[in-house]
């Protein structure tokens, strides 16, 4: 659709130019991004029909900025545009994204995939974490950042406390790496000692567990990281 707004992200210039100008030729309105942490600005800060994403980026991999919003709730449709091509590359690619597309390629078939992706039906409604998730230990809303205890008590949530219980929620059952949370839930050039997240986990406790010294939702793994068991 002619107008519909696409962030490029793309560190090598006459790449990025390229593209650029081949997408305004479409009629796509197109802002330009070229790291990592400039393209979680960016995304941050308006709305896109499609993020084109380079994997390889300064500051922040694509791969890592994709699940960082995707955990903040962003769904916008993702294309990683990327000369990392190994399977494990690819199945990470289409895990956090919508698209995975090698370079080299066609400029035929990348604008055919791009406008399957800008047209696909109810792109805004992917897959994700309700807006409030419910469990024996309370009830969190993702959206108002609150949560309910164990107790029947009302906390207000900072956004990195609703990021880490949005990520631990995800993952419901699985062991969380402390380097996990780091990227998605910290971001980039953010580096919490163990202590800081032991911290969260410990108010999580007081919030949602019945005796915080026995926990049964939210659990250390010495060494490894962290897990929420519903």
């Amino acid at each position: 659709m002619a107008g519909e707004r696409i962030l490029l992200v793309e560190d090598e210039a006459s790449l990025r130019n390229t593209l650029k100008l081949n997408l305004e030729l479409e009629g796509y309105a197109v802002t330009v991004a070229t790291s990592g942490p400039e393209a979680l600005e960016r995304l941050r800060g308006a709305h896109f029909a499609l993020v084109i994403m380079d994997v390889m980026l300064p500051g922040i991999d694509g791969f890592s900025v994709i699940e960082t919003v995707r955990l903040e709730g962003n769904q916008v449709p993702a294309l990683f545009l990327t000369a990392r091509n190994t399977v494990a590359d690819r199945i990470r690619g289409l895990r956090a994204g919508d698209d995975y597309l090698g370079k080299p390629f066609d400029l035929t078939e990348l604008l055919l995939r791009i406008s399957k992706l800008v047209h696909k039906v109810d792109q805004t409604e992917a897959a994700s974490l309700p807006i409030t998730f419910s469990f024996p230990g309370g009830r969190i809303d993702f959206d108002r950042y609150e949560a309910i205890g164990s107790d029947g008590a009302k906390h207000d949530l900072t956004q990195r406390e609703a990021l880490l219980l949005r990520l631990l929620v995800e993952k419901a059952g699985e062991v969380v790496s402390r380097e996990e949370i780091l990227r998605k839930v910290w971001g980039y050039n953010v580096f919490p000692t163990t202590r800081t997240v032991d911290n969260f986990i410990v108010a999580f406790r007081k919030y949602f567990e019945a005796d915080p010294r026995e926990p049964r939702h939210f659990h250390s793994v010495r060494g490894v990281g962290y897990k929420f068991t519903p």
